[in-house]
């Protein structure tokens, strides 16, 4: 454990390193799928492609303050709007994608030559579960402790990763009850032959919810130790459950430096954590409030001075439930089943849990004080949630005032 409290490590206690990942969807002036090439060269260092040719995924650079890694996103969202209006493209601002028709709608990104392997392992998610999963998108946020904390705790570096990520498993729902913002969808996305209107499914966040992008199991990891760890993840490729260690889609992953590989991590140990439920929030720039993702960091401190947390099959199998739980759009009726056996309402639990974390961090400077009454005013009055007012303002036409949301970030973006 280690805890941010402790006088010799308060003048630390808020150093950290951050990196984010943004995917969104570029769309036609009449707010289709676009199929054009994606616009940017191979070799792009920040501006990628997930599984659509037109899912447009950026990575930033790793910052020291999480206002840089924000300001650097909104940065490449710029270039890229700049980049795709030339041919009268947009950005699609939400998690949830724009109408579709049919699968063939969808295109799997194109790689040849030498990456030919990435289009067939898009072929591969493709035909195992639909073309329509993997157009959601949202917000990866990967955090490092500081070297400075580190260094004055004298804490294993490993260790203290694997049991912030157990306790990420077990309270990270948190995180999807503060930040979803997709509550609405076109019909087409749950009918293969189209549609047209809004579907309201009773989710938050559809992409974090039981309709969203989860494996066909449930995954069960080990957190005792990185051996076990990536051990955990193989068996599945062993099991033949998935193709890759990549396939596995859980909420919270243990990665090394540079190239995302279990060989890599078990070699060279622990860098950083990413927590991968967050979603696009139409209302902020580049799609993330960076008050979010300070809420993440303090979270991840939090869970760092938690006693060990029990990480049973149970207890792991349970914890995904609670994520899933947390997605949906009420959260007065939605439960949360805690370690201890008992449940409690999604809106009572997250109380409970920010009153913990007020606790944990008084004394702290004002900034934390003021992020923490940021999200717990979103439990305590959830008409200020990003979903309602997403549902709020989108709800009767998504389709076109989603587009005019798009047309109207591109002209406010200085293109």
């Amino acid at each position: 454990m280690l805890d941010v409290r402790e006088p010799r490590l308060r003048p630390y206690a808020l150093e950290g390193n951050f990196g984010l990942e943004r995917e969104a969807l570029r769309v036609t002036a009449e707010g289709r799928m676009a199929h054009t090439p994606h616009p940017f060269p191979a070799d792009h260092a920040h501006i990628v492609r997930d599984f659509c040719e037109n899912q447009t995924e950026i990575n930033t650079h790793v910052w020291p303050t999480e206002a840089e890694a924000v300001a650097e996103l909104r940065a490449l969202n710029d270039e890229t709007l700049r980049t795709i209006l030339h041919a009268r493209e947009y950005l699609w601002p939400f998690s949830n994608p724009p109408p579709l028709h049919g699968e063939e709608d969808v295109v799997p990104a194109r790689f040849v030559g030498a990456l030919s392997g990435k289009a067939s392992y898009r072929d591969y998610l493709a035909t195992k579960y639909g073309r329509y999963l993997m157009t959601f998108c949202g917000i990866h946020v990967n955090f490092s402790f500081g070297e400075r904390l580190l260094a004055a705790s004298g804490v294993d570096k490993n260790g203290l990763y694997l049991h912030v990520a157990a306790g990420s498993v077990l309270w990270g729902w948190i995180v999807v009850a503060l930040t979803a913002a997709s509550p609405v969808a076109d019909s087409s996305l749950f009918l293969l032959d189209g549609g047209g209107g809004d579907t309201f499914t009773g989710f938050a966040s559809v992409r974090c919810g039981d309709l969203g992008y989860w494996n066909h199991f449930t995954p069960v990891n080990d957190f005792s130790s990185v051996d076990a760890y990536a051990e955990a993840v193989q068996q599945y490729v062993r099991r033949g459950l998935i193709a890759a260690p990549s396939e596995l889609y859980y909420p919270v992953r243990l990665k090394p430096r540079g190239a995302n590989r279990l060989e890599t991590l078990v070699s060279k140990g622990i860098d950083h954590i990413e927590l991968r439920c967050v979603d696009l929030n139409p209302f902020a720039g580049g799609g993330v409030d960076a008050r979010d993702v300070t809420f993440i960091k303090l979270f991840f401190l939090w869970c760092a001075a938690r006693p060990a947390a029990r990480m049973t099959e149970r207890d792991q199998v349970q914890a995904v439930r609670n994520f899933k739980n947390a997605a949906r759009y009420d959260i007065d009726a939605a439960r949360i089943l805690l370690p201890n056996g008992t449940s409690a309402s999604v809106r009572e639990t997250g109380l409970r849990l920010l009153a913990s974390m007020e606790g944990f961090f008084a004394g702290f400077s004002s900034e934390v004080t003021g992020i923490l009454a940021f999200e717990r005013d979103k439990l305590e009055h959830p008409e200020s949630r990003y979903a309602a007012l997403v549902q709020e303002r989108f709800s009767g036409t998504f389709a076109e005032k989603g587009l005019a949301l798009a047309k109207k970030l591109t002209e406010a973006a200085d293109v």
